[in-house]
């Protein structure tokens, strides 16, 4: 039994840690097996957009497995390609799209917040409560959290421990959709291929530009702008895009 197992619907990867025994806790060999998929899912030119999510219904992730860190995993949990789970370092060009299936915690919602887009069942819950245990949210999310809720907000999360649930993170704009458990992956799915039916490379560039843009002074943003708006401007998916509404079909897309 695979440990992160992989499904392509069309053009989006489904790709689901599968230790549901552990709530999916994050071991070496899940990080390995993230890491190598992730390599590979970001030089398949048949692959626009990725759906991750947990098994089951219990736990999206429960961050590192401690046990396996006891015993020694910690450089290969933490060390592979794209840092803790092959993704929290990683700069994937490609939507990710993480669909939580349950508590998100500690190391599991540093991987969510590696992701670009979130779908969440109801009984989600999310936090990083390192600070219950001595630790920190060394994993992204005291870099992540605060670009993604408010300052106070942010800091009440990472120096209380306490988590919040989906409709707390849907209202703060942490999540973008929740639903039923039994919706989760139609709905995430349904989003990726949203985003799917649209220019891959267009898609690209617009997630790359505006995740840049906000480290950036105004001047800095413009020229990564302009750097994108050449790219896309002269590619062959930006004259399919006119010529295929002047003939009013859709479009086929050829990612450059």
């Amino acid at each position: 039994m695979a440990v992160v197992e992989r499904e392509r619907r069309g053009h989006v990867e489904i790709l689901t840690i599968n230790r549901p025994e552990a709530r999916n806790a994050i071991n070496a060999a899940v990080t390995t097996a993230m890491a190598d998929a992730l390599d590979e899912l970001e030089d398949d030119q048949d692959c626009w957009v990725v759906v991750l999510t947990g098994a089951g219904d219990k736990a999206f992730s429960a961050g590192m497995d401690l046990k396996a860190f006891a015993t020694g995993e910690g450089a290969g949990i933490m060390g592979s390609r794209g840092g803790f789970a092959g993704i929290t370092q990683r700069d994937f060009p490609k939507p990710i799209i993480a669909a939580v299936n349950g508590s998100c915690l500690a190391g599991g919602c540093e991987i969510m917040l590696a992701c670009d887009l979130v779908v969440a069942a109801e009984h989600a819950v999310f936090g990083i409560p390192e600070v219950k245990r001595g630790l920190i949210a060394a994993g992204g999310g005291l870099i992540r959290l605060p670009k993604r809720l408010p300052l106070a907000v942010a800091l009440e999360l990472a120096l209380t421990g306490e988590p919040i649930d989906a409709g707390r993170a849907l209202q703060l704009g942490l999540v973008n959709r929740v639903v039923p458990l039994d919706r989760l992956l139609d709905e995430a799915l349904a989003l990726a291929e949203q985003i799917a039916a649209n220019a891959p490379l267009a898609v690209r560039w617009s997630k790359k530009v505006m995740k840049e843009a906000m480290d950036l002074p105004e001047a800095e943003a413009w020229k990564r702008n302009q750097e994108a708006t050449a790219v896309v401007f002269t590619s062959a998916d930006a004259m399919e895009g006119p010529r295929a509404f002047a003939e009013k079909r859709p479009p086929v897309w050829q990612g450059r």
